[in-house]
């Protein structure tokens, strides 16, 4: 192996590191501030609620099936349509993917507390889907920005992007 595809290797895998640790950063801070949400409105009705944890964890998950659909080509069949096909697209897809989260984390939450999850799944089932459904509502709205900028960033270049937003412009 050559110098140069040793130098692209390493490079390949700091930027997937970086990408996967930024994407990650931005989940974690929407997810906790959805947590901290519910937690106000459950507080107005004295109920603690503090599972930061799973804002953290489902984070860690959804940026690293993001970068799976990635690899695997999710959306790739809509390149040459406007960006707000793959944009709109990926966010449905990986808004189903969060809700999916939601469900197992019940499951794991009723075996942590030692409880019957055919009941619990039940009892979700009947009174838990709106609770799915305005998370999958909010995580969808989340996405769209998220993926508009990674389509920006696929059209004009990723250095492009990060210069716009991160690097101050010159006045002509």
């Amino acid at each position: 192996m050559s110098g140069a595809e040793r130098k692209s290797w390493k490079d390949t895998l700091r930027h997937e590191f970086v990408e996967y640790w930024v994407n990650v950063l931005y989940l974690a801070l929407v997810f906790a501030a959805f947590t901290q949400y519910r937690r106000f409105i459950l507080a107005a009705h004295d109920i603690t609620y503090t599972n930061y944890g799973f804002a953290v964890i489902e984070a860690l998950i959804l940026a690293k099936v993001i970068m799976i659909g990635d690899v695997v080509g999710l959306g790739r069949g809509l390149e040459k349509r406007p960006l707000i096909y793959p944009t709109l697209y990926k966010a449905v897809v990986f808004s189903c993917f969060v809700a999916v989260f939601k469900v197992i984390e019940h499951i794991i939450r009723d075996l942590w507390h030692g409880e019957s999850v055919i009941d619990n799944l039940l009892a979700f089932s009947l009174n838990g889907n709106h609770e799915i459904l305005a998370n999958s509502m909010m995580v969808f709205v989340t996405l769209i920005p998220f993926f508009a900028v990674r389509e920006l960033g696929r059209v004009f270049g990723g250095d492009n992007i990060r210069a716009l937003f991160l690097r101050g412009r010159s006045e002509k």
